[in-house]
């Protein structure tokens, strides 16, 4: 019997590759990888579903689903992970030195319904104490001029963004216009040495592993999702891929735990793994939904009390029953 063509359009992190190259084969499904920027896999798959499975934005994808836009439907599959206490830079010669300062400042963002922006308020409000109402927002393109929303916002009472189209965030954190931003990228100045740019937490990497360990939150930034038609003609790709995406992520992490040979270009790059792992409670890069069941509720309680989400959504939302309830993922 002939497979199933798919087209599939995913950044090539170590952990998804194996499925890219065919090394692990997704039973009855002939995948064609196509290898495109990460940005563009996004604006195309939400605005037009150029293709049949493809890494998308947890931010937009939620945003949609609470917007009543089913067309697509997502695997509890999570290749990108990032805390985001270190997506916070701010002027040296600036007022903001901790978050309480940010109280009345100008604030830039590349959008608002951006992942790592949406965590990063998250842990602003909840840990931080700090009134979203009262900053000045901007939107802007990072560092170039001209992005724009990708979905529809229902900001809470009190928060308004603005929008600036003919200026950068970099830019404008450089001039003294803003006076922080939050991007899930460094800013190119943070990335050419520019002397008056910096992480509010330079020391992020241990605030941000005491973080991790005390909250039991994981910020996941990225899952990868289907057009929900496929599934519904096929039902069982959507378990086909899950089990062929979760078997290349548990080669991956036996290659990132075995010490005996750096496969990845960093020292004690094992190391570093080992002592990640006891972050997920032995589970090291988990998929499913239990064992980020944790992560997911507080993601959505952010993106709701921060207008992304236009209601509050269950977790059981957002995958494909059929694996909810046959895999009890």
């Amino acid at each position: 019997m002939s497979k199933l063509p798919l087209t599939i359009a995913v950044s090539r992190y170590d952990h998804v590759n194996d499925v890219l190259t065919g090394a692990v084969p997704v039973e009855g499904i002939d995948l064609n990888p196509l290898d495109l920027p990460l940005h563009d896999i996004f604006f195309r798959f939400i605005h037009f579903k150029d293709f049949d499975v493809a890494e998308l934005s947890m931010a937009k994808y939620v945003s949609m689903i609470s917007q009543g836009d089913d067309s697509l439907i997502a695997l509890p599959v999570f290749p990108s992970r990032v805390p985001r206490h270190s997506a916070i830079y701010v002027r040296r010669d600036g007022p903001v030195k901790q978050p309480a300062d940010l109280a009345g400042r100008r604030v830039g963002v590349p959008e608002w319904a951006q992942t790592a922006g949406v965590y990063a308020r998250g842990l602003l409000m909840h840990e931080f104490g700090v009134d979203l109402a009262a900053i000045e927002w901007c939107q802007a393109g990072e560092d170039q001029p001209g992005r724009r929303e990708k979905v529809e916002l229902k900001l809470p009472p009190g928060v308004t963004v603005r929008t600036v189209l003919d200026k950068s965030l970099s830019d404008m954190l450089v001039a003294g216009e803003l006076d922080a931003i939050l991007a899930a990228q460094p800013p190119q100045p943070y990335l050419d040495g520019h002397p008056n740019i910096a992480r509010m937490f330079e020391e992020f990497l241990d605030i941000e592993y005491r973080y991790v360990e005390k909250t039991k939150i994981i910020p996941i930034m990225h899952t990868i999702a289907m057009r929900r038609e496929i599934v519904d003609r096929h039902p069982w790709t959507a378990v086909n891929l899950f089990n062929a995406f979760e078997k290349a992520k548990n080669r991956s992490v036996e290659r990132a735990l075995y010490g005996g040979m750096t496969y990845f270009p960093i020292l004690w790059g094992f190391e570093h793994a080992r002592r990640s792992q006891t972050l997920f409670d032995g589970d090291y890069w988990p998929y499913r939904v239990e064992s980020n069941r944790r992560t997911l509720e507080a993601f959505l309680t952010y993106a709701h009390e921060q207008g992304v989400c236009h209601r509050l959504l269950r977790v059981e939302e957002l995958f494909p029953p059929q694996l909810l309830r046959s895999y009890r993922v």
